[in-house]
């Protein structure tokens, strides 16, 4: 047993109450400074302690994993509930490239190896199994050369005891609509869809669902971390991410060497879940707007209209006449607006959706079936997503459970913000209708000197993120630094365009520098105008970015 990775939240206490515990299974008597602990927490440090043993066996990665050759995948098992270490397992799947060394200023100085960085993308329910690839993007050479890059599918994901809710063939419906204002006819047909979803889950995961949370994920970071035999845990989380990166910080601060937290969630217990997202749902709003206006600015272009208001005049006719006639017989409002909501999280989206708006209104539909129509190839995959997002934030937290709350709620959301509004709601609305116990969300927070410096990141008007959730998150975290890119909202911004964030993210990850406490960026250059023809981005660079991107569903 490798003790010497284990550090516990209540130090040597864990440590010398684990040194009794056989390699095969728990003790029989054990010491009572580990009864101090909840069943939780002695769990975590039981399954740390038979993974640093077990280590993980890297191997090729298999062929449906479509990984290049040269990076290794392996698996490290943790227990479906902590409380329970010696009951059921599961196995998560690892991916892994070793750092490089390679110094890209001196071919004959090789750079010593810092360790892994773990990073998970956010979700719920990405996989992070491709990060290892952005080692070939040219922002994270430096990263490459001295950690070896570390993605793994959490518990629920691709391979990793997945979750279902639904029948995949039966879960992408296109063409649909996505009414800004719903009548009460549509309201009821959706109500009776969540309830069916909700009841879905259940039926088809069965009670194990109730083990899939936030709090967990963050424990199976933690058994990550001693199966990679690393005394102490260099993690970088975007989005959702963030915030069980904010749990395990939390829970086991003396674990961690250093963490990154790229657009952060807001960790306030009152916010996690119901508010966050009505937040989102108002800041998606915003960044809708920046949009119509970067159009507007190059009408020569797109001829869209040369103000934000005529902009969206030109989208509303798609959607009529979407509406009227599917594009292809499969590109309807709902698809329309999915496609569009992928471009308020990443503004390089911009050019190629008003392109393919541009290229319908003109009679060419093409571009839009292809940007916005489904794939049913891809299926499975964002079936299982959906289920392990529904799982989660369902098991997170309490939701409203009265459906009149919710419809005032959203009524009065979407008089100012319809852009995302009521799809978001339709989204979350199975948790109204969620029959497994809920949990109460941890009071994110460390006290000075409990946890070393950690570098968040954020856009100014990051919409799936809002700035708000960076600052709380500051606030909650102490010795922590936030570096804000001003004026920008692309969402998950480290290893991006921004030379400025980029540096700051080399240096503390490699040499564990952080400017002071409040930093700022100017924006990166927005994207330039694509015509229909243009240039689009090679699909190695397309596979490299699918590792840092989860854009949530609609």
């Amino acid at each position: 047993m490798r003790a010497a990775v284990l550090y516990g939240t209540a130090g040597s206490l864990v440590l010398s109450a684990l040194a009794a515990i056989p390699a095969g299974g728990a003790p029989a008597r054990p010491d009572p400074a580990i009864r101090m602990l909840s069943a939780e927490t002695q769990g975590t440090a039981v399954a740390a302690a038979r993974a640093a043993d077990a280590g993980i066996r890297f191997g090729s990665c298999e062929k449906e994993q479509d990984l290049p050759a040269g990076f290794q995948c392996g698996t490290v098992t943790v227990p479906l509930d902590y409380a329970r270490p010696d009951g059921k397992q599961i196995k998560l799947t690892v991916s892994r490239a070793k750092a490089t060394g390679k110094d890209a200023r001196n071919a004959k100085h090789k750079v010593p190896r810092q360790g892994a960085l773990v990073y998970n993308p956010g979700g719920p329910g990405a996989s992070g199994m491709y990060f290892p690839l952005v080692g070939s993007l040219p922002a994270w050479k430096r990263i490459a050369a001295a950690y070896d890059l570390v993605g793994y599918a959490p518990r629920g994901v691709g391979k990793s005891a997945p979750l279902s809710c639904q029948d995949p063939k039966h879960f992408v419906k296109a063409p649909s609509q996505a009414p800004t204002h719903p009548s009460e006819t549509y309201k009821r047909q959706r109500i009776a869809e969540a309830k069916a979803y909700a009841r879905g889950c259940l039926k088809r995961s069965g009670e194990a669902i109730q083990h899939y949370t936030s709090l967990n994920n963050a424990r199976d970071l933690d058994v990550l971390r001693a199966a990679l035999r690393e005394p102490k845990l260099t993690f970088m989380g975007a989005s959702y991410g963030t915030y069980f990166g904010a749990l395990y910080a939390t829970l086991f601060p003396s674990h961690v060497r250093r963490m990154v937290f790229d657009s952060a969630v807001n960790p306030d217990p009152e916010q996690i879940w119901y508010e966050n997202n009505l937040d989102q749902s108002a800041a998606f709003e915003r960044r809708w707007a920046d949009f119509r206006a970067w159009v507007a600015r190059h009408d020569k272009v797109y001829r869209l209209g040369a103000t934000p208001g005529e902009v969206m005049r030109s989208y509303e006719k798609a959607r009529a006449r979407l509406a009227a006639s599917p594009a292809g017989g499969k590109v309807g409002p709902g698809q329309l607006q999915g496609a569009f909501l992928q471009a308020g999280y990443y503004d390089d989206y911009w050019p190629q959706r008003a392109m393919a708006l541009s290229a319908y209104l003109k009679g060419d539909p093409k571009p839009l079936i292809q940007q916005a129509g489904p794939h049913p190839e891809a299926s499975v995959e964002q079936e299982n997503g959906n289920a392990v997002y529904t799982a989660i934030e369902c098991n997170d937290a309490s939701w409203p459970t009265d459906w009149r709350t919710w419809d005032r709620d959203n009524t009065r959301l979407a008089r100012v913000a319809p852009f995302e509004t009521w799809d978001n709601a339709w989204m979350n609305l199975p948790c109204a209708y969620w029959s497994v116990p809920r949990q109460k969300p941890l009071n994110v927070r460390t006290l000075p000197g409990e946890l070393p410096p950690t570098l968040i990141l954020a856009a100014e008007r990051d919409a799936a993120t809002p700035y708000e959730g960076a600052v709380e998150l500051r606030r909650r975290l102490s010795g922590s630094v936030l570096v804000t890119e001003n004026g920008a909202g692309m969402h998950g911004i480290g290893g991006g365009p921004n030379k400025c964030v980029n540096g700051h993210l080399d240096a503390y990850l490699l040499e564990g520098r952080l400017p002071k406490r409040s930093s700022g960026c100017a924006p990166h250059a927005e994207p330039k105008p694509v015509a229909p023809g243009g240039p689009s981005a090679t699909s190695k660079d397309l596979k490299a970015l699918k590792a840092l991107r989860h854009p949530k569903a609609s």
